[in-house]
């Protein structure tokens, strides 16, 4: 008789079942499921149309996850995960889109827009070496917690938007009241002019060269496109979000990857998209520039752009060499392609990307050359990709046009300093040290974990760590020596977080390791850290103001931040007198008290985001920043001549000015453009890139006094001649009159044909 082995199972026992393929399927699937589920809840609750968000989930997944996956895996060596086939692959996908929409567009073709992804398609098809990418196996599973808390990070950075950006401004004006945030309808003009120009000119002066950053508007404007999807609802619904959704996916899968620990990313997708600015709020708003949490929809080619230089950041640390230890698969000789690709359409993503980008490749070669005294071949050959894209950028993309920026050092400090005047020399030190302080809390508290990635190494750093890190210190640097009027300097800094937050968790997720954290353990640090952070928020909102207060002087608008910061510092201070004792008490304490301390210091700004969601809801129509009024009335008149128009047709208006003041043109009026899609003959002219900067700002008179005047004359003493020339000279075949700027005469309806009128805006047709 055979024996049985203790614990076995009886002779003739059949084997335990294996769960059913749908259950392991709806187990690996269900977080990425639940995060779709959130979103496309949110959005249908900011009264998105259900069949716009499925065009465009179809227009995401075929025309540009599709063909951008299936060029990614051609060109990268051997699989990781899934997800990051996907996620890196859309960002290849919204570069090859690009390069569709410029060929297409500029042929006059961008009706056939939609059948470019068949290309790439067939390509992959019908060539038997590429059919194999179709089905790609052994890829590394993704860790369960990874997942949720991916998830986690998306559902709640949406819900931010929605309160901050999606409920506060309708796809289309439904009233009188509607305001809408200054910049909004300029950036919805480009992408508008994206729709049939390449390049797009400035919408608001027909035919003027627009140097300008505008590859994310014309991706919106190929989302459109490709989706049928109008382009209103693609600007104000669907793209921010997306994209949004995007860069939270690479930050974590881009982490992963350089550091070799799913969890790295999983912390740097949270520090980006869930811990904001460190600070008190307290009615002062946008220290330093504007909130990060702001930008990706005040600024969405600021989002558009880190959904490019994060897989670039992967693809250079790939080729600068792995960290010791890292086992995730090698991209191989294909990363230069994808480096190339990348870097070619950083240029005009955002003007910030490629330098922060060329800076940190030449720290990392300077410092290999000083410590290991030899050349790094493969950072110069992407240092000198990079000075190839941007010089590419400075001279074809920006026509040599600085847009206001100048080297003037610290002046994003000075404004918190004052003028020295009568106070003692001592006095200025001090107020600058603690404008320094400030900023560095404010802006820079967030990657406090490159501190233990740094002090674990003692300094002795890999060079892709040293990538990290210069990129992070780069962007800040610039920030601090160059100064712009409307504080654009602050996008150096922006584009710099991509590499610091990745570095951050890389430290902070060595530190947990080192503490040896069992899993109810790390469970009780994550509780711990949700309950410190809701306890911020809680303190924060019950404490903020309701006012915005003009300080007096100028450094009181920086006393609630370091006032709040020397609070935490006492009371972390407090934590590290009593670590001992109770480590004492509970064993389990022991040997943990740095990785606590610095979760408390990463999650600080936890508050930030549901401060400004929440001064969003206090300040309701627009948002909490800067407004212009957006009627239903003028909205109306203008979507009229875009559905009855010509994409080549020119506008007329007597529109140019948001406001007057002492007879003086604020410049600054964009909604004809914007919501008509076509070129406007004069509109406002603030915003133009020979003018952005000039000392008088938004007040700058318009240069061509002949076209203004051709212009404003039809709308108070039209003439045959004077309509003849319009349409003649500059191709203008509509006129838009807003009576409340001025009435047009009686005469102009003999001359011209009156085509709309709601009572307070009317259209004309030239004949």
């Amino acid at each position: 008789m055979t024996a049985v082995a203790p614990g076995a199972p009886a002779l003739g026992t059949p084997p335990p079942a294996r769960p059913a393929r749908a259950v392991v399927a709806a187990h690996r699937y269900a977080p990425a499921l639940a995060g779709l589920v959130v979103v496309v809840a949110i959005l249908l609750s900011a009264d998105t149309p259900l069949l716009d968000i499925v065009r465009y989930a179809g227009y995401a997944l075929l025309a540009v996850v599709l063909p951008g996956t299936l060029v990614y895996r051609a060109l990268r060596a051997r699989p990781h995960t899934l997800v990051e086939d996907l996620a890196i692959g859309a960002a290849v996908g919204l570069v090859l889109e690009l390069a569709a929409w410029a060929v297409l567009t500029g042929l006059g073709l961008e009706r056939w827009l939609r059948w470019w992804p068949a290309v790439v398609v067939l390509l992959f098809v019908a060539v038997p070496r590429l059919r194999r990418h179709w089905r790609v196996t052994g890829y590394t599973p993704v860790p369960t917690g990874w997942a949720w808390s991916i998830a986690a990070v998306v559902s709640g950075f949406t819900l931010y938007l929605a309160e901050s950006f999606l409920y506060r401004n309708p796809i289309l004006p439904t009233d009188e009241h509607q305001a809408q945030y200054i910049d909004l309808p300029f950036q919805l003009s480009i992408a508008g002019a994206a729709t049939h120009q390449m390049p797009p000119e400035v919408p608001q002066v027909a035919g003027e060269p627009l140097h300008y950053h505008w590859f994310g508007f014309a991706h919106m404007a190929a989302a459109s496109l490709v989706s049928g999807v109008d382009l209103p609802t693609v600007f104000f619904r669907l793209a921010v979000p997306a994209l949004c959704l995007l860069a939270v996916l690479l930050v974590a899968v881009v982490g992963w990857r350089v550091s070799g620990r799913p969890y790295a990313g999983a912390v740097a997708a949270a520090l980006m998209f869930t811990v904001g600015e460190f600070g008190y709020e307290n009615g002062l708003r946008q220290l330093f520039g504007t909130q990060a949490t702001f930008i990706v929809w005040g600024s969405p080619s600021m989002t558009y752009s880190w959904v490019l230089l994060l897989p670039l950041i992967a693809v250079l640390a790939d080729r600068i060499g792995p960290a010791r230890g890292v086992t995730v698969p090698p991209l191989g000789r294909g990363a230069w392609v994808l480096a190339a690709l990348l870097l070619a359409a950083s240029t005009g993503a955002k003007a910030s990307s490629v330098p922060v980008v060329a800076g940190a490749l030449g720290l990392t070669a300077l410092v290999l050359l000083v410590v290991r005294r030899r050349l790094a071949w493969p950072v110069i050959a992407a240092g000198v990709l990079a000075l190839a894209a941007q010089g590419f950028a400075t001279a074809i993309l920006f026509a040599f046009e600085s847009h206001g920026v100048t080297v003037d050092p610290f002046s994003g400090l000075r404004p918190y300093v004052g003028v020295a005047t009568d106070r003692a020399a001592g006095t200025g030190v001090l107020l600058w040290v603690l404008a320094g302080l400030a900023f560095l809390l404010n802006l820079q508290l967030r990657l406090a974990g490159v501190v233990a990635l740094v002090a674990h190494r003692r300094f002795r750093l890999e060079p892709v760590q040293v990538f990290l890190l210069g990129g992070a210190l780069v962007g800040p640097v610039i920030y601090l020596v160059v100064g712009h009027p409307g504080s654009s300097n602050q996008y150096f800094t922006r584009a710099a977080f991509a590499f610091g937050v990745i570095a951050s968790g890389w430290g902070y997720a060595e530190l947990v390791e080192r503490a040896r954290l069992r899993r109810r353990g790390r469970a009780l640090l994550a509780l711990g850290a949700a309950g410190f952070a809701l306890l911020l928020i809680l303190v924060q909102w019950n404490n903020q103001a309701t006012v915005h207060p003009a300080p007096a002087p100028a450094w009181d608008a920086l006393r609630p931040l370091l006032w709040w910061a020397a609070a935490l510092a006492g009371v972390a201070l407090l934590g590290v007198l009593l670590w001992p004792v109770l480590a004492q008490r509970w064993a389990g304490l022991r040997g943990r008290g740095a990785v606590v301390l610095l979760t408390g210091i990463l999650v600080a700004g936890a508050p930030g985001l549901v401060m400004d969601a929440g001064a969003a809801r206090r300040y309701a129509n627009g948002g909490a920043y800067a407004v212009v009024p957006m009627p239903q009335s003028r909205v109306s008149a203008a979507r009229w001549i875009h559905e009855h128009s010509d994409p080549d047709d020119v506008v007329a208006t007597n529109v140019h000015c948001r406001v007057v003041v002492n007879d003086r043109c604020d410049a600054r009026s964009f909604w004809v453009s914007a919501y008509t899609e076509r070129s406007v003959l004069v509109e406002g002219w603030a915003f133009t890139p020979r003018l952005v900067g000039l000392p008088d700002g938004p007040y700058v008179p318009f240069w061509d006094p002949e076209r203004l005047r051709a212009n404003d004359e039809v709308f108070v003493a039209p003439t045959i001649a004077g309509l003849t020339a319009l349409r003649d000279r500059y191709a203008v075949r509509w006129l838009l009159v807003d009576r409340t700027v001025g009435e047009e005469p009686g005469e102009l309806a003999g001359l011209a044909d009156l085509r709309f009128d709601n009572g307070t805006l009317a259209v004309y047709r030239l004949r």
